[in-house]
């Protein structure tokens, strides 16, 4: 156990009652796990404020509290003074030092990697990872798909955890013997404070794009803007893509030292003689990286984002002093589930899953595959119940202009009709010339693009990814398109290469 003053080391704060001597058994920032002398912290949320909850955590055995306003504790607390109320500024921040202090200050040990950005955070994440594993260093991972400690892979409910759970999962790292840990940082955890309490090793850039501005995300683009480039003051070394326009807006202020990646020679790491690569269904692309190293490298998934992720990813590993051969096999054979992820299903046409689920998302993935000349490009998709009938216009109107043929489909229709969700599908490819087919049930249409895959096609799955269940009227059912597709060569016999 730690005493209040111990925890807040490295914090400004103003003790209104009780005792800084006292010792915390847990921290918690959830009214339902408060233990008996716990520390709450009162956070403000979208929709609840914690404060309102304090007078509920004392009864549950909570006798410490973080607060940034007045708080109304039962009259008990008064009468036996048994409870330490300390007030700071802001009680996310306090939270991620408090945290950190809690769990002995991890982040200090570990080697922290942070990867930030509009576009391609994830997929650069699991290739640094895969270079530094192979490497021989034992590393963990936090991102949006799930968090992996060793063995041990735990799905995400966030890109970024709060800082509490950030914390608790670096001490599980260290724990494990875990030496080096690269993670996801998104705007939302940066403007929330939840990697603060500790210092990131390598802080990278990949690109940005207006996204996550609305209610409870970010009240415009310059804000978003902004809470990207805190990265940049929090970190010992920033490594961003030059060739983003706004990459000098993102970095300003910074307290790091910089350097750049891009596909000119302007930057300190650049590609050169970029060539598609295409075979037996397999879709790729070489490139020479040159500048602060030079070697030749083939990713093993296709279009120009793959060079700048393949290029985020030498730039950051660079730093560990691997050698090429060992970067170069990496980068070949890393698969990110749901991102432009190959599934082989035939050896004269390819098919992949991505999480494309929007118009913008959908635009950027058939563009970058048309560029390898298919046969017939084919995409599958379907747009999620309780959301924007605008994306689903978008998407369709997307896919009817570059596809040659869109199977329209199910994605999670939550509480909606799977049939009205179609039905606004087809207005948007409605506005274009394009072919389509509509197959409701996932499994089907997935079995039709394989039925009908003729030699040079290129079909996507979309919209799905990662996913591993489809929710229809607030119930997760499994549904795993990999498993799908296994299903379907089993049941049509087709022999898996």
């Amino acid at each position: 156990m730690k005493t209040c003053e111990q925890l807040l080391k490295g914090l400004t704060y103003q003790v209104l009652s009780g005792d800084l001597k006292r010792e915390v058994t847990e921290v918690v920032n959830d009214s339902r796990k408060v233990t008996e002398g716990c520390l709450f912290f009162c956070i403000i949320g979208a929709n609840r404020d914690g404060h309102d909850l304090a007078g509920e955590a004392y009864e549950k055995g909570a006798r410490t509290f973080i607060v940034s306003k007045p708080i109304a504790l039962p009259p008990e607390a008064d009468e036996k003074k048994d409870a330490t109320v300390i007030c700071v500024e802001d009680t996310r921040y306090a939270m991620a030092f408090i945290s950190a202090n809690y769990y002995d200050n991890p982040g200090d040990t570990l080697k922290v990697i942070g990867v930030t950005g509009t576009k391609g955070k994830t997929t650069t994440t699991y290739l640094v990872r895969s270079i530094l594993e192979q490497a021989g260093y034992k590393v963990g991972l936090i991102g949006t798909i799930e968090t992996i400690i060793g063995d041990r892979h735990i799905p995400s409910a966030n890109t970024t955890p709060e800082s509490l759970l950030l914390q608790k999962t670096f001490r599980d790292m260290l724990d494990a013997g875990i030496e080096i840990c690269v993670m996801e940082v998104s705007s939302q955890a940066l403007k929330l404070h939840r990697s603060q309490g500790f210092t990131f090793e390598i802080g990278l850039f990949t690109n940005i794009e207006p996204d996550h501005i609305g209610p409870n995300e970010h009240a415009d683009f310059e804000e978003y803007l902004m809470c990207k480039g805190l990265l940049f003051k929090q970190c010992r070394k920033g490594i961003i893509n030059a060739d983003d326009p706004r990459s000098m807006d993102v970095i300003q202020g910074h307290t790091c030292d910089i350097e750049t990646y891009g596909l000119t020679d302007q930057a300190d790491l650049w590609a050169d003689e970029i060539t598609l690569v295409r075979d037996k269904g397999h879709l790729g692309v070489s490139f020479r990286v040159e500048g602060k190293v030079s070697y030749d490298v083939e990713t093993g998934t296709p279009g120009t984002f793959s060079v700048y992720n393949a290029l985020a990813a030498i730039a950051i590993c660079r730093h560990f002093s691997i050698d090429p051969a060992v970067v170069q096999k990496a980068l070949k054979e890393a698969k990110v589930k749901g991102r432009i992820e190959p599934v082989k299903v035939s050896d004269t046409f390819t098919l992949l899953i991505d999480y494309a689920h929007n118009a913008m998302s959908l635009e950027s993935l058939l563009k970058t595959l048309r560029a390898y000349e298919p046969h017939r490009l084919i995409c599958l998709f379907g747009c999620g119940g309780n959301r924007s009938k605008l994306r689903r216009y978008e998407m369709g109107e997307i896919s009817g202009k570059l596809a040659d043929l869109t199977i329209i489909t199910s994605d999670n229709p939550r509480d909606e009709d799977p049939m009205a969700i179609i039905e606004d599908i087809k207005t948007g490819i409605g506005k274009t010339e394009g072919s389509y087919v509509e197959i409701p049930n996932r499994k089907d249409a997935i079995r039709y693009a394989i039925r009908n895959g003729q030699p040079g096609d290129i079909v996507v799955l979309a919209g799905k990814g990662h996913e591993d269940y489809q929710e229809i009227k607030g119930v997760k059912y499994p549904m795993d398109e990999r498993v799908l597709i296994r299903e379907i060569l089993e049941e049509e016999q087709v022999p898996s290469t």
